[in-house]
């Protein structure tokens, strides 16, 4: 079968990642209805959808290829969005974990812009380049979404060129048409610079978040 993904639970300062399950349906269906403005190419459930989105998240899962995280806000406890490994590549043997992909990400509007998305990026990065050893970690997403892709720029993710007709689109009205897909990663080589960079910046966007919870400056 090859590698099984299993994620551990991270934490950070900002951010708690934990195994996926129905418990997070709650919060889940209330973080993906704040503002919906930002997923114009990502497939986010609605409300009502969560409860199916959980169930077909889990069942990818035990095929081994997605390992499923909700995103707990440590300001708040409650789930704010989805991200996961997935797509495990053992290129030299079946138990060495080569690559592997970041992907099935999204945030409520109000946790974007707050260090969470950095800081699950730098948590997931360091487990899969320090723990799995793995040579490349890889991310994706529609080349029309710009938001997006600004933001995995700015995770220190290097743009590796666009494969057209690569996956299917998740843009409204777009069903059964296939997109564009913009290509990125971080290699093991580069994973200390980028390690650095990336601390660096979850530290500035942590001491802002507690200055907003505090009241001060």
């Amino acid at each position: 079968m090859g590698w099984v993904l299993e994620g551990p639970v991270l934490e950070g300062a900002l951010v708690r990642l934990e195994s996926l399950a129905h418990r997070h349906a709650a919060d889940l269906a209330v973080a993906a209805e704040e503002d919906r403005g930002t997923y114009e190419f990502t497939w986010v459930p609605r409300a009502d959808e969560v409860g199916r989105y959980v169930d077909e998240q889990l069942e990818r899962a035990a095929s081994g290829r997605l390992a499923p995280y909700a995103q707990i806000s440590l300001a708040t406890g409650r789930a704010v969005g989805a991200t996961s490994y997935w797509e495990p590549r053992c290129w030299r043997s079946d138990d060495r974990l080569d690559a592997v992909e970041i992907g099935f990400t999204w945030l409520a509007a109000s946790a974007q812009g707050t260090g969470i998305n950095a800081e699950a990026k730098l948590l997931l990065f360091r487990n899969a380049f320090e723990t799995w050893a793995v040579s490349r970690v890889d991310l994706k997403t529609d080349a029309r979404n710009t938001r997006s892709r600004a933001a995995i720029q700015s995770v220190g993710a290097h743009y590796e060129g666009t494969l057209r007709n690569w996956s299917r689109s998740w843009a409204p009205g777009e069903e059964g048409r296939l997109r564009d897909s913009a290509i990125f990663s971080i290699t093991a080589d580069e994973w200390p610079q980028r390690r650095a960079h990336l601390e660096q910046r979850v530290t500035r966007l942590a001491g802002r978040s507690q200055v907003g919870a505090t009241g001060e400056g």
